[in-house]
C-alpha cells in the first residue's frame, strides 16, 4: 500500500532519502521551492548540478528528472524534476505526469524508500493546483511505487486542503 502524507511545511527540513526539487531546465536554482532547496543545501548542490551534462542549454529537459547529491540537506539525494509552464505546452498534463514518474523511477533506481515532494509547476509555472494534485497523486498511487513513502510538502493551508480533497477522492 502506498504511503502518502501531506504536510504544510518546509521541504528543506524533510528527513528523507531524497527531496524532489521543482527545478527549471538549467538546474541552477531559481525562485520558490527551487531557490529554497539550493539555499538550504549550500554550494555543494550547485556544484553537483553544474556536473550534470548540459545539452542544448538544458541539464534536464521538460518532463524529466535528474538526481544529484543533496549537500547540507537531511537527504542523500535531490531529484530535480522539471514540470511544465502550464500555458506554454499543448499537453501540460503529460509533461507533469512524466516529471513525477521520472522522479519516482530515479528514487527506486537509487534505493530510496522515502521522498519529500513539492507541488511541481504550481508556483511561477502556473499549473492549477487541483489539476496538478490529480496528476501527481495518480502517478504516486501506481502499484510500482507502493514501496515508497512519500511526503508532499505543500505551501499554505489552501494548497494543503486542495491536495487533501484530491487524495481523499483518489484513494477511495
Amino acid at each position: 500500500m502506498n504511503a502518502i502524507f501531506l504536510v504544510n511545511g518546509d521541504i528543506t527540513k524533510a528527513n528523507v532519502d531524497a527531496i524532489v526539487n521543482a527545478a527549471n531546465t538549467r538546474m541552477l536554482g531559481g525562485g520558490g521551492v527551487d531557490g529554497a532547496i539550493h539555499r538550504a543545501a549550500g554550494p555543494e548542490l550547485l556544484r553537483a548540478c553544474y556536473a550534470v551534462e548540459e545539452m542544448n542549454g538544458a541539464r534536464c529537459p521538460w518532463g524529466d528528472a535528474r538526481i544529484t547529491s543533496a549537500g547540507n540537506l537531511n537527504a542523500r539525494f535531490v531529484i530535480h524534476a522539471v514540470g511544465p509552464i502550464y500555458d506554454k505546452f499543448a499537453d501540460p498534463r503529460a509533461v507533469l505526469e512524466s516529471a513525477y514518474q521520472r522522479s519516482l523511477d530515479l528514487a527506486l533506481e537509487n534505493g530510496c524508500q522515502s521522498l519529500a515532494l513539492p507541488a511541481i509547476s504550481c508556483g511561477v509555472f502556473g499549473y492549477p493546483p487541483h489539476e496538478a494534485a490529480e496528476v501527481a497523486l495518480a502517478v504516486c498511487l501506481r502499484e510500482k511505487y507502493q514501496k515508497l513513502t512519500m511526503h508532499f510538502y505543500l505551501f499554505g493551508d489552501e494548497m494543503l486542503a486542495i491536495w487533501q480533497q484530491v487524495l481523499d477522492k483518489t484513494a477511495q
